[in-house]
């Protein structure tokens, strides 16, 4: 799979100008080395047939994925290789990892996750400290084949209170974010939705970028996380992007980039429908008309 994964990057840097090879497809990576049968679907993207722990939080019989095994994180990793192997060092490329809540409640499902916050905390956090652990092993091997930078996926984090977040999921996002660092990678966050609640915690991680979705403000998340935090964002990426014009996506990119200044990356808040016109993506990626 890597390899159409990687010919699908190659093109669109190719033609769009995009500045970055990126191995995200999925969440579920991790989860199928942890045990869950990952079912394919045409012109979807990968479903898990049933959560690992979708019975029952029990850790002790959660087996521990190896990255240079377990198929899916493999092909993760190859994909960095061959993305090393063809740009010769001129384009950054960026590995992918799973945050501690996301990938906890990808084992256990969201709706279990979110009840066990309520009902054992304890043991959700024994689960996201298997789930960081699994996290740095992976990301150590995708540094070692070549990314330059990971991401860390943790999108359910945003379902969460303030209190709850920097209690019990912040601190292990750290120690996920710190091993990376201490790898030599550049570490990028995305939080799905309105990440405006948990900004004091994620100004605390250590964190080089920030991706910002389209319902959190650009100038409140750079007045709480500051100029050491490169932000990339906020297009809606429906709105903004698929449905828009390439002029109004010039426009907007524009104001985002006034309101926030340097350090800045253009890019929608998430992932952009298939579907989108070229024109449109061509105008986002315009490196000469939105800094006009």
């Amino acid at each position: 799979f890597y390899r159409v994964l990687v010919d699908g990057n190659l093109k669109c840097c190719g033609h769009f100008g995009i500045d970055q090879f990126n191995t995200m497809s999925d969440p579920y990576r991790e989860t199928q080395g942890f045990g869950a049968t990952v079912i394919y679907e045409a012109n979807s993207i990968p479903r898990v047939e049933k959560h690992p722990l979708e019975d029952e939080l029990v850790l002790d019989n959660l087996p521990t994925p190896d990255p240079m095994t377990a198929t899916r994180m493999r092909d993760r990793i190859d994909a960095v290789a061959r993305y090393k192997q063809l740009s010769h060092g001129e384009i950054s490329i960026m590995g992918w990892v799973e945050g501690p809540a996301a990938e906890a409640a990808d084992l256990r499902g969201v709706t279990n996750f979110m009840m066990d916050l309520m009902d054992d905390e304890a043991k959700v956090d024994q689960l996201m400290a298997r789930c960081v652990e699994t996290g740095i092993a992976f990301a150590r091997a995708q540094v070692d084949a070549g990314a330059d930078t990971i991401g860390i996926g943790d999108a359910v984090a945003s379902q969460v209170s303030p209190d709850l977040y920097e209690r019990l999921i912040q601190p292990r996002e750290k120690q996920l974010v710190r091993a990376i660092k201490q790898m030599g990678a550049v570490v990028r966050l995305h939080i799905c939705g309105d990440i405006t609640h948990l900004l004091p915690g994620i100004a605390d991680l250590g964190i080089d970028i920030l991706d910002v979705d389209h319902m959190a403000e650009m100038h409140s998340v750079r007045a709480v996380v500051g100029r050491q935090v490169t932000l990339a964002g906020n297009l809606d990426p429906v709105a903004g992007v698929m449905r828009s014009t390439p002029d109004a996506i010039r426009a907007a990119v524009q104001e985002i980039y006034q309101t926030v200044g340097n350090p800045f990356m253009v890019n929608a808040g998430c992932e952009i429908p298939p579907g989108t016109p070229h024109e449109n993506l061509e105008a986002l990626c315009d490196p000469i008309a939105w800094q006009k």
